[in-house]
This record gives C-alpha cells, sequence and structure tokens, in this order.
C-alpha cells in the first residue's frame, strides 16, 4: 500500500489557550505518561504557587509533552481531561482538516520509528536532557493514508488495546480473589481463640554465618514494602560496606528489615533468592513448617490487615525511623490455622499461581499483537514500547 507524506504543520496548528492566573484559584494540572500510556492527573496548585504560565487542555487535542516526547510522551486528551491544565512545555493541536485523524498521528508518534524521529529533532545532551523543537516537529513528514484508512488502523489498534486491557483486570482479579480466599481462612482461624500463638513458638532466628571478605562479592536479597515480597537486590564487594557479618537466607525463610517492617517490608524468600545475603539489618528467620507453612506465614504478614500490629510493635520517635527487634517481633501474635486448612490455604495460592501464570503467557501474547499491527501499518521494524 502506498502512502503519501505530509508536513505535520500542514496537517495541524499548534493551539494556546492561555489562563489568566489568579493567586486565590485553584488550577487542576494534568500529565502525560511516555510510551504512549495516555494522560493522567496531578493534583491543583493554587495559584499563589503557580510561577510559570499555564494553558488549558480541550478534549481531543493532541498533546506531547516537548521534554519526553522522544520517549513517546504523547497523548489524546479524554473527556475527562477538558479544562485541566498544562504548563509551556505541553503542546497541544488540532486538525486543520476533517481529513486528518488526531488519534492515528499519536499511534504513529508512539512506534518506535515515531519516537525516533521524535528524538532526532529533540536536541539535548545525554539521558533525558532533550527538548523537543517546534519548529523541526512542524516540519516533520508524517505518513498519511486516506481518512478512511486512518479511522480502520486506529479501531484495529483500540480493539486490541481493549483486548489487552481486559485480560490485565482478568488478572487482577483472580489474584485478588485467590489471595483474599487464603487471607480469610486465616483470619477465619483467628475467631478460635486457642489458635493464636506467639512468632517464637514457629520461627528460630538464623545467625550471622557469612564472614565478609573485603575481594568477595556478594548478592544481596531485600524487600519490598507494602506487602510485595523478597526481591534479588544488589550485588556490592565486601569491600564496599562495614558490615563484618553477614546472614544468609534460603528458600522459605522469613525476613523483615527492621527500619521498615512498620509499612509491610516482610516475607518469605522465595526460589529465586536461596543462598543470597542480608546486612544485620534483616532479620532472619527459620519456620517451623511443622506448625504453620511459610506460605500461610507469607500470606498473613503480607496481609494490609496486619500494619497496626507492627506499627504497635515498632519503637522510635521519628516514624520513619521506627523499628521492630526481633524480640519484639517474635512476641506478637498470629492464628495458625488448622492442618487441613493450611493445606487449603497451599492450594489455593498453589492455583493462583497456575491460573496467573496461564493467563499471563495469555497477556505476552497480546502484548505482541500491537508491535506487529503496527509493523505492518508502518513497515517493517516499527513497534511500540
Amino acid at each position: 500500500m502506498t502512502w503519501s507524506y505530509a508536513r505535520f504543520g500542514d496537517i495541524v496548528e499548534l493551539v494556546r489557550r492561555p489562563i489568566n492566573v489568579e493567586p486565590s484559584g485553584m488550577y487542576p494540572e494534568l500529565g502525560i505518561r511516555s510510551f504512549g500510556r495516555g494522560t493522567f492527573h496531578k493534583p491543583s496548585v493554587s495559584g499563589d504557587q503557580i510561577t510559570r504560565d499555564l494553558y488549558q487542555i480541550c478534549h481531543g487535542d493532541l498533546l506531547i509533552n516537548l521534554t519526553f516526547a522522544w520517549e513517546g510522551a504523547v497523548a489524546i486528551a479524554r473527556k475527562e481531561d477538558d479544562g485541566r491544565c498544562a504548563s509551556h512545555r505541553f503542546y497541544s493541536f488540532q486538525a486543520k482538516s476533517a481529513e486528518v485523524l488526531l488519534s492515528f498521528l499519536q499511534a504513529y508518534l508512539t512506534t518506535s520509528v515515531g519516537m525516533q524521529r521524535l528524538q532526532a529533532i529533540s536536541p539535548g545532551g545525554a539521558g533525558r536532557n532533550r527538548v523537543l523543537s517546534l519548529r523541526k516537529l512542524l516540519d516533520e513528514k508524517i505518513p498519511l493514508p486516506s481518512l478512511s484508512e486512518q479511522h480502520r488502523i486506529v479501531e484495529q489498534l483500540d480493539a486490541a488495546a481493549k483486548q489487552s486491557t481486559r485480560a490485565t483486570l482478568l488478572i487482577r482479579e483472580i489474584d485478588e480473589d485467590l489471595l483474599q480466599a487464603a487471607r480469610n481462612i486465616i483470619y477465619g482461624a483467628g475467631k478460635r481463640s486457642e489458635a493464636w500463638m506467639p512468632c517464637g513458638a514457629f520461627l528460630r532466628q538464623r545467625p550471622m554465618d557469612v564472614r565478609v571478605q573485603d575481594d568477595t562479592e556478594y548478592a544481596f536479597a531485600g524487600v519490598y514494602s507494602f506487602g510485595r515480597g523478597v526481591f534479588r537486590s544488589n550485588v556490592k564487594a565486601g569491600s564496599t560496606f562495614s558490615y563484618p557479618s553477614l546472614t544468609r537466607v534460603h528458600t522459605d525463610d522469613f525476613v523483615y528489615p527492621k527500619l521498615m517492617a512498620w509499612e509491610g517490608a516482610l516475607g518469605v524468600v522465595p526460589a529465586e533468592c536461596n543462598e543470597l545475603v542480608v546486612s544485620p539489618e534483616f532479620p532472619v528467620f527459620e519456620i517451623e513448617a511443622e506448625i504453620v507453612k511459610p506460605a500461610v506465614v507469607d500470606t498473613f504478614f503480607r496481609d494490609p490487615r496486619t500494619l497496626p500490629m507492627l506499627r504497635s510493635a515498632s519503637s522510635g520517635t521519628n516514624m520513619r525511623r521506627r523499628r521492630i527487634q526481633p524480640s519484639r517481633f517474635l512476641e506478637l501474635k498470629m492464628p495458625i490455622p488448622s492442618e487441613d486448612e493450611q493445606a487449603l490455604i497451599v492450594d489455593l495460592l498453589s492455583r493462583r499461581n497456575e491460573v496467573l501464570s496461564r493467563h499471563r503467557k495469555s497477556l505476552d501474547g497480546l502484548a505482541t499483537l500491537l508491535p506487529s499491527m503496527l509493523a505492518d501499518v508502518f513497515g517493517n521494524g516499527v513497534s511500540i514500547i
């Protein structure tokens, strides 16, 4: 298929709608995500805090963030964006002709080819310090098929994007439903007073068993806050830190950082983090699996409902510096479900992982759909990030 090319400045016009900023006014701002991921709403800013010019955004505008255009910060303003504000660093464009579909231009500018062109006309230093040249943008040549072909392409891309969104929501629903079912079993057991047991009854603290050598590299584990679990962190040479000893973690150990446990930074060590090390600031515990399965401990302590208990066990005057010492943590109590209930929890979590894995494969397939469609549309090698 043969397409004509059009000068960008000949098919769109820059639209500026200056806002008269009043010191007592409140101004809701708009942002643009990179890589074609749309707009988002920023908090409102009071007029007495604004030191730059503001411009009004209208539904349907083609928006380009001149600072991050080169990485796909290009979007179409949604209905809910209408009337919001943006600084002079946001260009707003409207089509000059009914034969131009702005959503088609947005799709092109967020392909890898489109972003390469935007980067080429965004002079600046290395890294992220680039600013789009408006003059060069207006002179840029854009592939432009007929209006009917533009509509057909955009409709196909929209259908693929909606399919991907539906799959993502399905994965999230499955994840939340099965995880919540497992959590509810634990809290159901908590209705029996005899089920509550201090952590010291099933956790055994591991000693620091790794002597640090300056000429040795150590692969560290870390723990995300807000119940997001244990992860593989940095590799550091012994000469770069001052700890004389470290603790090696093993699959199904329980670990937390003293400093951040109060905001849910704790969890059970997954297989991919086996044999990593942590600093003395991370107490490590072996779980007595005969009493409670590691998956049950992990599920309980990563539940947001444990945060008040964790915060009450933290000591210190500054909230961001509060710590939970191991002796205090071992005094905390957890409801221990029966063997049958624990088996059901483990089964639920296993099924959750299987279902999520299966749907993620489907989602991965959908993730390749848009790039392949765009490659067909705009030529070999064209892809979307």
